[in-house]
């Protein structure tokens, strides 16, 4: 029967008193039955991380020459997640989200071998998720951690992660008039206080998110980090040279580009007056950049009278059928949205006027030389 062990994972002994003195809290390696210190102290978690990973890279290495390949029986998927959030997860662009979701494969897969990852078990693993999007991603992030647990020699069989089916892209895009009830709802809403309404518009950064978000087509997360000013780790708006970087100085590209935008007039205009008046970020609430606008948005979308269906990425659908449907050359267009030619035209080419127009022409032309044949 395979071994049923978690793999090695890190523990926090607690304080304790024996015979021999006091002993302060510790972070020590348990795998399996056998335990080792760390050397770390509770307050060194980073420490002890970095321990773990030592270890495990020298037990893996030393099962490896030992075996000559690592069977996928003897492999616990808590250790494959483990050196893949070592090796790969810093260099995400989100690590922190990328951990999170670990954390959800972990939960259901961690004390199994990886032999135990099949088609029904991944099938198993999406029915009990939220959604299957949210498995999917997840189960996007087992595969890589298996790929690369296998690139590093530590098992020469493969094993196949099975996902579930991707669903098709949203349809949904604003007219002009429900983006601008949307923009009017949020700006004009004023907070109700013991029943009656207050003079205090909490919403207002959230028509100033809309208005960023489809002007640029820029996804939400790059919108909120937005600064005015150079700061680590956000995107900047230069207000002088009227271009938004999207992507922060330093950090590295990602398959979600983030291509420098430059701004459009009417946009540019709205955001100086906003920095004049004393704002650092483009969203900004008391102060302080918002981290997320998802339940504010929400809110505004309901007294608008729209659907639930209008979601913040609603708004990166909108700009690129705008751009669309305003006749913009598709090379132009897809570099200001920062996705490739190909994927601009497969999801919104057919909102361009001149979609298809010359198959339509050759069709009217075909039946203009019918008509000459049959006069003559």
């Amino acid at each position: 029967m395979p071994n049923r062990s978690k793999g090695a994972r890190l523990y926090l002994r607690r304080a304790r008193s024996d015979n021999a003195g006091d002993h302060a809290a510790l972070w020590i390696i348990r795998d399996g039955s056998s335990q080792r210190s760390t050397g770390c102290p509770a307050h060194d978690a980073a420490g002890a991380e970095r321990a773990l990973a030592r270890y495990l890279a020298s037990k893996h290495a030393r099962a490896a020459r030992q075996a000559g390949e690592r069977d996928p029986d003897q492999t616990p998927i808590a250790d494959v997640l483990t050196i893949y959030i070592r090796d790969v997860v810093p260099r995400h662009s989100r690590p922190d989200e990328t951990r999170g979701r670990i954390r959800a494969l972990d939960s259901f897969f961690g004390d199994r071998m990886l032999s135990y990852i099949t088609g029904e078990t991944c099938r198993a693993y999406a029915a009990q998720r939220s959604t299957d999007t949210a498995a999917r991603r997840e189960l996007e992030d087992l595969r890589a951690a298996i790929n690369h647990h296998r690139r590093e020699g530590l098992c020469n069989k493969v094993i196949e992660v099975v996902l579930p089916p991707e669903r098709p892209p949203r349809e949904r895009w604003l007219t002009r008039s429900e983006a601008a009830r949307l923009i009017r709802s949020a700006w004009r809403y004023r907070e109700v206080q013991k029943g009656k309404p207050t003079n205090r518009r909490s919403r207002q950064h959230v028509a100033r998110f809309i208005l960023v978000a489809l002007y640029t087509g820029t996804r939400a997360g790059a919108v909120c980090s937005a600064a005015f000013e150079p700061i680590v780790g956000r995107g900047r708006i230069d207000l002088d040279r009227g271009v938004f970087h999207r992507r922060p100085a330093g950090q590295r590209e990602t398959k979600k580009r983030q291509p420098p935008v430059p701004l459009p007039d009417q946009l540019l205009a709205h955001l100086r007056r906003w920095q004049r008046r004393g704002q650092r970020f483009a969203v900004e609430w008391n102060g302080q950049p918002v981290q997320r606008v998802k339940k504010a948005f929400a809110n505004a979308v309901a007294d608008a009278g729209l659907g639930a269906d209008v979601t913040p990425h609603v708004l990166r659908h909108t700009s690129a059928t705008w751009l669309m449907q305003a006749r913009t050359d598709l090379w132009q267009a897809a570099g200001y949205l920062g996705m490739t030619v190909e994927m601009l035209s497969a999801r919104y080419g057919h909102h361009h006027p001149d979609y298809l127009s010359g198959a339509t022409h050759a069709f009217k032309r075909h039946r203009e030389v019918v008509a000459e044949a049959v006069a003559g």
